[in-house]
């Protein structure tokens, strides 16, 4: 069986693109998700941990400050999910959401799949320039949603 090679790394502009765990700032990132994002609002530093230990990961860095995200769960072979895509508001406007998901599209590890598969709620018009559509035939699909909001963490006064 062959090794992955999954560190990717390359300069544009100001930014780095990067799949180097070791460059990744988990504050930033549990900010993000726990704070402003709508489908991870009040998830624990815990859970973020975790979901990034197994998963592929992409970051998006200037001057050594981490301002995008994206994770990536795959099999390497077949399918893979695309989830917890984000760049930092004051970072947005700069084309670097699609930098990142052109990053991710032509990782060398996820080349040949079958099926990829993502939600959102709000950025259709950035995952259809990547070839993304709605379900071709929705009565095929399923899920199992054990979904409950994390609840809001306690702040010590």
């Amino acid at each position: 069986m062959q090794k992955l090679q999954l560190l990717c790394e390359f300069q544009e502009g100001e930014y780095l693109f990067s799949t180097d765990i070791n460059r990744f700032q988990l504050s930033v990132i549990h900010q993000y998700l726990s704070e402003e994002s709508y489908w991870a609002k009040n998830i624990p530093m815990e859970k973020v941990e975790k979901s990034m230990e197994n998963a592929l990961c992409f970051g998006v860095f200037t001057e050594g400050n981490q301002v995008g995200f994206a994770r990536v769960l795959s099999d390497f072979a077949t399918i893979a999910y695309i989830g917890d895509v984000f760049i930092l508001p004051q970072h947005r406007g700069k084309g670097l959401s699609k930098r990142l998901m052109r990053m991710i599209m032509e990782h060398p590890e996820l080349q040949g799949l079958r099926r990829w598969i993502l939600a959102t709620a709000d950025a259709h018009s950035l995952y259809e320039q990547f070839g993304f559509t709605a379900l071709a035939k929705p009565e095929r699909s399923m899920e199992k949603s054990n979904f409950k909001e994390y609840p809001p963490r306690f702040e010590r006064l």
